[in-house]
């Protein structure tokens, strides 16, 4: 099964993906190695769920923010990628960024929004390494932003 029938049995369609928001490019691919810049939980042109976690926003939501992000990230990788998803082999590392209070202390579930759906869409080439950092605040005041580095081979 291909990461596009996938998508369509999860009832996902990838968003047209948003331009930067500063001085950097979406996407970089060097080689075989294709890197995503961080991507926010964009819904309609728009940051979707903002706060922090453990001031407002709750575990779920901030887990839906964290798949959200995947999905914007998805979006980016199949506009750069010549081929797009279909040329993704496997998923390499995710890094997410958690906008939270001091005393957050789940940050990794809140990123598994992101992980289950890059398992979900990939199967065993959506296994990845990951870091999961909390911060105090993040662009446009987004719960949770979400990178990713993908193999072409």
């Amino acid at each position: 099964m291909t990461a596009f029938e996938r998508l369509a049995d999860l009832g996902i369609t990838l968003p047209t993906p948003m331009p930067p928001v500063a001085t950097y490019v979406p996407v970089s691919i060097a080689g075989d190695l294709v890197v995503v810049s961080g991507q926010l939980p964009a819904m309609d042109g728009k940051v979707a769920v903002t706060g922090k976690l453990g001031a407002g926003v709750s575990l779920e939501e901030g887990q839906h923010a964290a798949r959200l992000c995947l999905i914007n990230v998805l979006a980016q990788l199949n506009a750069a990628v010549p081929g797009g998803l279909a040329a993704i082999k496997k998923v390499i590392r995710l890094g997410g960024f958690i906008a939270a209070t001091p005393d957050f202390i789940q940050h990794a579930v809140v990123m598994n929004g992101a992980s289950d759906l890059a398992v979900a869409v990939f199967g065993d080439a959506g296994r990845h390494a990951r870091s999961t950092i909390g911060v105090p605040s993040l662009p446009l005041d987004a719960a949770v932003e979400v990178e990713g580095m993908f193999s072409l081979v």
